[in-house]
């Protein structure tokens, strides 16, 4: 009996002094720090941490911690992290989450557990459509915009036809199936296709049966360093001197600094974000490089900014619940250095521009930093699909 009351003498002081409301508020940053992927993901941490700093390390009166792990590109070891994170060290929200196979597990996880997944760098579009979430978003790009932007724009200019170079896995396959889509909707066609492993060191023979086909477009259906192997084999073949052209589909800055200007010189490629586009840009990039001294792209901008507005959600909502969370989340435009005015559907989309770069010949290039010129620029609700075409089990058509 008097344990019982000691006890509850402890709860009572604890609560009147505020102890429990400064346990932490914790964020999970996931990616593939390691492997194909890790150029483009390094540097998700600091700039979830610069989001933490610039709301001043707390949220509500409680301090907030960014834990971080390498999911190795590995849907079981991501699914595993993202049930421990959830169920023992207490996360309230994950992002990063690079890798469709894992981003795909791991929304599994979310669901079950009821919290909140913030995914900024896997680009499967079903994660606004059969996998959608309410408690999930997906933040920066996904497969039917980088379709729509750069397929069209390629089909327009009369690249008619298409051979698909496909990473085989849930990203390349989705990528594929949604630029078929856009060239066929533009009288084009896509004449054949291959697969190739993710992480495979030698394109050789998957480029041998692109140049074979003598379609005018190679789509590199793939990401990280599959894509700047393939482009760097692919010049060493000497494929673009006979007339056909790449078109890398997913593309980064990072991946544009790896193969250097000479190499990439003339691609064309969809991003949600460059370091040059103005003011707010640089600036926010100048900060980012004091804490990793590499050119931010999309993922890294997307994992700030996603890091950012869940903090804001969470002050305006007063809680941490998740469906309050997300509610605020959708109620609240994002708006940073990289979003403006951008608004989260139901499916959990994040509706925001899109670019069309083209990457600079080294001759137009004013520093090693200088890679883009802007070709246009896209309005979210015509670069995304639209909500009712994606079969999200949340939207009643």
């Amino acid at each position: 009996m008097r344990q019982g009351l000691l006890a509850g003498l402890v709860l009572a002081a604890l609560s009147a002094s505020g102890a429990f409301a400064q346990a932490p508020l914790r964020i999970g940053v996931m990616g593939g720090f390691s492997g194909v992927y890790a150029d483009v993901t390094l540097g998700e941490v600091e700039a979830a941490q610069m989001a933490v700093d610039e709301v001043g390390g707390k949220v509500l009166g409680r301090p907030i911690e960014v834990l971080s792990a390498d999911h190795q590109n590995k849907p079981d070891i991501g699914a595993a992290i993202a049930r421990k994170w959830y169920d023992v060290d207490g996360v309230s929200m994950i992002t990063g989450i690079d890798t469709s196979s894992v981003a795909l597990a791991v929304r599994k996880i979310a669901q079950e557990k009821g919290r909140i997944d913030l995914n900024t760098a896997a680009g499967t579009v079903d994660l606004t459509g059969p996998a959608c979430s309410a408690t999930g978003a997906h933040w920066v790009f996904d497969t039917y915009a980088l379709a729509n932007v750069t397929g069209s724009a390629l089909a327009k200019a009369g690249n008619d036809t298409w051979y698909m170079l496909t990473a085989d896995y849930a990203f390349g396959h989705a990528l594929e199936r949604d630029v078929t889509a856009v060239v066929t909707a533009n009288g084009g066609k896509v004449v054949g296709s291959v697969k190739h492993p993710i992480s495979t060191q030698d394109f050789s023979s998957f480029l041998l049966q692109a140049q074979a086909s003598k379609a005018k477009i190679i789509a590199l259906a793939n990401a990280g360093g599959d894509t700047v192997n393939a482009i760097k084999q692919a010049n060493e073949f000497g494929i673009t001197d006979s007339g056909q052209h790449l078109a890398a589909l997913l593309m980064f800055s990072t991946d544009v600094i790896s193969l250097s200007l000479p190499v990439a010189q003339g691609l064309m490629l969809t991003e949600a974000f460059y370091w040059d586009l103005n003011d707010e840009t640089r600036a926010w990039t100048a900060k980012f490089r004091k804490l990793r001294d590499k050119l931010p792209n999309m993922n890294i901008a997307g994992t700030y900014s996603a890091t950012l507005h869940y903090l804001k959600a969470v002050q305006a909502a007063g809680t941490d619940e998740p469906k309050a969370v997300m509610a605020k989340m959708r109620e609240l435009p994002v708006n940073d250095m990289m979003t403006k005015n951008g608004k989260l559907r139901e499916d959990g989309r994040l509706v925001r521009d899109m670019y069309l770069f083209q990457v600079k010949k080294p001759s137009e290039s004013k520093g090693k930093d200088d890679i883009y010129k802007l070709i246009a620029t896209v309005p979210g609700d015509q670069a995304y699909r639209p909500m009712k075409d994606g079969n999200c089990p949340l939207i009643k058509n």
